[in-house]
């Protein structure tokens, strides 16, 4: 394997805030998050005190312009702002300001598509001899008038859209309104990487890419096999085919390189990808860039089922594929996806706060996260998502994970002045940033103080993992050790007390995520037991 070295030097230490601009602050009461809606609270993210969250990195979902027909996930023009969020003196300001307070900033990049409505893809559809026919993916109808293969959208029905006029298919991964952009022709990636560098000259220290398994697809088209463990109605359509020929392919590796050079021409730049793989998949994106200033998100944790085993076997696996100069990015929910209190209640989710906190590599953290938002569940007559109407009775449609942020008790959370975009999460008036400051066993309080000590810990920060036996189905256990330091993390899976018998004589507690062990508490680890989806780092002094 060849020998890389990562050259960013903020990535290993960074804690990602990934916000959705459209829910985190409204500034000017038209219901939607905009940017100095964001530079309001960026106090709240870091004020360079311990009173803060003390995140220092932030992604944005797109801010681009856009028709919002996937909101902002369909681009029509990668160098303006959308006049919901702002324009770019506001942008350059949230900059300067995230730059003052010692974090960095990412912006969402979407390589795999355009809107419809973007200038390139309306040149390419006036004519098949159009200049721009190729940057997009066309195909001609199979002789019976049917699309060129089988290929599905992310988002329900056939991947190909007819175009009347010029009497071809056009490829969409996705909506039908984001068609795919053709990254096999030189022209595509050249310009791409010309937005690349306009926002870095802007600034930005890094981006977030989107949907990165998509943007190389076979080059004969062939159709993707059947998947034989799909069951019909049962699991999301999109399932019923194995993805082998319309996402994942070899030559990613290559494009993945070509971006990662860009970054290069800025000092100490990054970037993270959305890709839903194993952890081969993970590994093979990880190795992708020469430079080592890319890493792919680790989206198992949202995926896995609770089961301490499954956790424990996927994390060892996972640290034992990793090179030194790997960083992983740990991921429990985000705008896609269930968040996580909903997915496995609030207590699990506090012990899940702790497992990425105390793991190697970067914790990102999605909005809301920090003091236990829920889905929402949105009324017919409000839902804003079209996906839910695409691919009707499997509730699908993002909306819920989508909640403006809760920051007080008050009329609309705090959000907005006015009728919120989407509706409030009924929680809010227990759940939210106002009270739970105040509350030192709270949710965000976990999550504050997490986040402060693993800031000051070299031993999480840069620290190797050693898997350990807890001689307990139920608990996973791991050291992380530097410079003759070690920590040990012990998390409870089941909702019971279970012993910990390990071979360790004596440890102090660091944390606990009951809140109701005393921090420096001597315990020896031979007769302790862990409560009831408890969580504990512990400093720990010598084995037996």
């Amino acid at each position: 394997m060849m020998k890389r070295k990562n050259r960013s030097s903020w990535a290993r230490t960074a804690i990602i805030y990934h916000i959705y601009p459209l829910s985190f602050k409204d500034s000017n009461s038209d219901g939607k998050g905009d940017l100095k809606g964001i530079l309001e609270k960026l106090d709240y993210l870091n004020d360079g005190t311990e009173k803060s969250l003390g995140v220092n990195a932030i992604w944005l979902s797109p801010v681009y312009c856009s028709p919002m027909a996937d909101f902002g996930y369909d681009v029509s023009d990668y160098y303006e702002i959308d006049p919901v969020f702002g324009d770019l003196e506001i942008f350059e300001e949230l900059v300067r300001e995230v730059h003052g307070r010692g974090m960095k900033i990412l912006m969402d990049f979407i390589p795999n598509h355009t809107s419809a409505q973007h200038p390139w893809f309306l040149e390419s559809r006036v004519s098949r001899d159009n200049p721009k026919r190729n940057w997009y993916i066309w195909q001609n109808p199979k002789p019976n008038g049917a699309p060129p293969n089988n290929w599905l959208s992310c988002f329900g029905r056939s991947a190909w859209t007819y175009d009347e006029k010029t009497q071809q298919y056009y490829l969409h991964s996705f909506f039908p309104e984001q068609p795919d952009l053709n990254w096999r022709n030189l022209q595509v990636q050249k310009e791409m990487r010309k937005v690349l560098q306009f926002w870095l000259a802007r600034g930005v220290d890094g981006f977030r890419v989107d949907a990165i398994s998509h943007i190389m697809k076979d080059e004969q088209l062939r159709d993707d096999p059947p998947n034989p463990n799909y069951v019909p109605g049962a699991i999301n359509p999109y399932e019923s085919l194995l993805h082998i020929y319309s996402k994942e392919r070899p030559e990613l590796q290559e494009v993945l390189n070509t971006l990662c050079e860009v970054l290069d021409q800025k000092e100490d730049r990054f970037m993270v990808s959305e890709a839903y793989v194993d952890i081969p998949g993970l590994m093979a994106l990880h190795q992708a860039c020469k430079n080592g200033l890319h890493a792919p998100m680790n989206l198992n944790f949202i995926e896995m089922p609770w089961n301490a085993q499954v956790y424990r076997r996927f994390i060892d696996d996972f640290e034992k594929s990793l090179s030194p100069d790997d960083i992983p990015v740990h991921v429990l929910g985000n705008h896609d996806r269930s968040r996580i209190a909903t997915r496995l209640g609030q207590q699990k989710a506090r012990l899940a706060a702790l497992l990425i906190f105390t793991l190697q590599g970067i914790p990102l953290v999605y909005y809301g996260e920090e003091i236990g938002m829920e889905d929402e569940e949105i009324p017919e007559e409000k839902i804003q998502d079209p996906l839910d109407k695409r691919i009707p009775g499997f509730k699908l449609g993002r909306d819920p994970a989508r909640t403006p942020m809760q920051w007080s008790a008050h009329k609309y959370a705090g959000f907005s002045d006015a009728l919120p975009w989407l509706p409030i999460g009924r929680n809010y008036k227990t759940h939210n940033v106002e009270d739970e400051r105040k509350d030192s066993s709270s949710m965000f309080n976990l999550y504050r103080n997490l986040i402060h000590y693993r800031k000051k810990s070299p031993i999480l920060l840069y620290g190797s993992y050693e898997s350990i036996d807890p001689g307990n189905n139920e608990i996973v256990a791991f050291l992380r050790k530097f410079d003759r330091e070690q920590i040990l993390v012990a998390l409870n899976f089941s909702q019971e007390e279970q012993p910990l018998s390990l071979h360790f004589s004596q440890a102090r507690v660091i944390y606990s995520t009951c809140f109701d062990r005393e921090p420096g508490e001597m315990v020896t680890l031979g007769k302790f037991r862990l409560k009831p989806y408890e969580g504990v780092m512990y400093r720990y002094y010598r084995r037996i």
